[in-house]
């Protein structure tokens, strides 16, 4: 338990990393494929949906039937999924996730000042999307890294764009890139503060309930992301069938390292 706990902040650690990536493409190069960005970004709604439902859902209802009944187990599973996904609905009123903000608004029409609190706002938003993120990742990865390793790639996909969001307009306003790459440094380390602390309030309390409460948020969560946030932007970024191909890679990516997994 303790080995897959350093294990799982780790992989969480390392997927937070992704988003420098982001900070790095925006400061050292300036025109980052459309087309391979949509791809990736469908990859990675393609795993993260496909890792919800076939395993991290299953882990929910296998938990909920250790602890209570299979109908129960069940049922609860179903409603953890489903309450999983009104979070972050909920959270999305709450907090607006600032993707089409620089569209909405280009350079020419505001000045530094404004750019750099485009950067700012985009920067807090995208940290309390990045709660749940590492809350899932870690959990994945402490019952089971070879559930956790996957899903932690396809959130690390999904955290360069995200770095390129925040990078951006700091980076304008600043013309630093060391202030562009730390501000996408720091947003991405909410993700393992969001595992940390997860394990710290729930660790005392950990068993098979507790267990299947949180796999089920978790594969509603990771759904609705993938939904409402991976595939928009990937098929927005699109030029042909790139969001497809991604999304059907993704997903038989994902089942084969799950089947090669079994076979490990």
């Amino acid at each position: 338990m303790e080995s897959n706990v350093l294990i799982a902040f780790a992989l969480t650690f390392a997927a937070s990393l992704a988003t420098v990536i982001g900070g790095i493409i925006v400061c050292f190069f300036k025109q980052p494929s459309a087309r391979l960005l949509s791809f990736g970004l469908a990859f990675a709604a393609g795993a993260m949906v496909y890792v919800s439902l076939t395993e991290i859902l299953n882990k929910s209802i296998s938990s909920f039937s250790s602890f209570y009944t299979e109908q129960l187990g069940f049922a609860y599973a179903t409603f953890s999924f489903l309450l999983g996904m009104v979070i972050v609905l909920v959270l999305d009123r709450v907090v607006p996730n600032p993707h089409d903000t620089l569209e909405k608004n280009t350079t020419t029409e505001m000045n530094s000042q404004q750019i750099m609190r485009t950067g700012l706002l985009t920067m807090f938003a995208i940290t309390a999307h990045n709660l749940p993120e590492g809350l899932a990742t870690f959990f994945a990865t402490l019952d089971s890294p070879k559930i956790g390793a996957p899903l932690a790639l396809a959130i690390a996909i999904h955290n360069i764009p995200e770095g390129i969001a925040i990078a951006l307009p700091v980076y304008i306003a600043t013309q630093k890139k060391s202030y562009a790459i730390a501000a996408s440094f720091l947003s991405g380390l909410a993700e393992p503060l969001g595992a940390l602390l997860g394990y710290l309030f729930l660790e005392p309390y950990l068993n098979d309930a507790i267990y299947g409460i949180v796999f089920g948020l978790i594969s509603g969560v990771m759904v609705y992301l993938a939904l409402d946030e991976l595939l928009p932007t990937a098929k927005k970024y699109s030029q042909g069938h790139e969001t497809v191909y991604g999304l059907v890679i993704g997903m038989s990516a994902l089942a084969l390292s799950l089947v090669a997994f079994k076979f490990a």
